[in-house]
């Protein structure tokens, strides 16, 4: 298999801060997303930051990707070291995998245990054939959405996962007498970083980015939701900071979750004489206005 330099693949250095590779995971993803970015590769190039930020985000994973060493090319010839697959140098000793799952690569599968969000599969119970077998399952606020089917790869078989509308992150999946030995097989959700929403419970969040004249005058503007984009009738005078609602907009229930727009205010970059002009003929029209007080 190929190593994948995840620092390259985001384009951060290896002493990159958490911020940093957040920052960065954030501006590709927006920039590769399959939703607006239709270029051939652009959809691979979206599961390579995928796969870079599940692994540069978490500390455990991070660290345990870092012991393989700076002296790694990116598609060289890689084979993990020797006891690797039995948990060596792994935090938390992730069971070893094989084959694509999930949408991560074999070498996230060789390093990190079949691509279940780096948890791998751990035996429950007692004594007996009858046992359950557990994971967890990184999925998008998108498959939660709309509802989807996944296949991951358990040992040499493949599993179809249904994972249904409005799922959230710390439920259980129950694949029941998928397990090996007749068990079931137990799969905890979470959710994949995601670069325009943030999640709490069934709530959505998000940043919204207008101008200073469609803050100032109101008007329609265009929100990105799950469920595509949306019309806000943005009250005039709105300052930055504000949160407003769209209501029902957040996942599925028989309680839908909210959408909350935090409002931000963009202020252009005057680059000409006209436009310096204009911000000019602004300061007479408002001279008492005091943004810091």
């Amino acid at each position: 298999m190929e190593y994948k330099d995840y620092y390259k693949i985001l384009g951060v250095s290896r002493e990159a801060t958490a911020a940093d590779i957040k920052r960065a995971y954030r501006k590709l993803a927006r920039e590769f997303h399959p939703d607006k970015n239709k270029a051939k590769g652009a959809e691979d190039k979206f599961k390579q930051i995928n796969e870079a930020n599940e692994v540069l985000s978490d500390p455990k994973k991070r660290a345990s990707y870092d012991q393989l060493g700076p002296n790694w090319q990116n598609g060289q010839r890689f084979t993990p070291p020797p006891g690797w697959a039995h948990g060596a140098g792994r935090p938390g000793g992730y069971a070893g995998g094989g084959g694509e799952a999930g949408g991560f690569s074999d070498f996230f599968s060789s390093l990190f245990g079949g691509g279940l969000g780096g948890a791998g599969f751990d035996d429950l119970g007692g004594q007996g054939v009858n046992r359950d077998q557990q994971a967890k399952l990184a999925i998008n606020l998108e498959d939660s959405f709309q509802g989807a089917t996944r296949t991951i790869t358990l040992g040499n078989r493949s599993l179809n996962v249904r994972i249904p509308k409005g799922v959230t992150s710390g439920q259980t999946i129950r694949l029941a007498g998928q397990a090996p030995r007749g068990g079931d097989v137990l799969l905890e959700i979470s959710f994949a970083a995601h670069p325009v929403f943030r999640i709490e419970g069934r709530d959505v969040h998000a940043v919204l980015s207008v101008a200073p004249w469609e803050a100032a005058l109101g008007g329609p503007v265009p929100v990105p939701t799950l469920g595509g984009t949306v019309e806000l009738n943005l009250p005039s005078g709105t300052v930055g900071g504000r949160k407003l609602r769209l209501k029902g907009r957040g996942l599925p229930g028989t309680t839908a979750g909210d959408q909350f727009v935090t409002i931000q205010i963009v202020t252009p970059t005057p680059d000409t004489d006209a436009q310096k002009q204009g911000y000019q003929q602004l300061r007479q029209l408002f001279p008492s206005f005091d943004p810091r007080g």
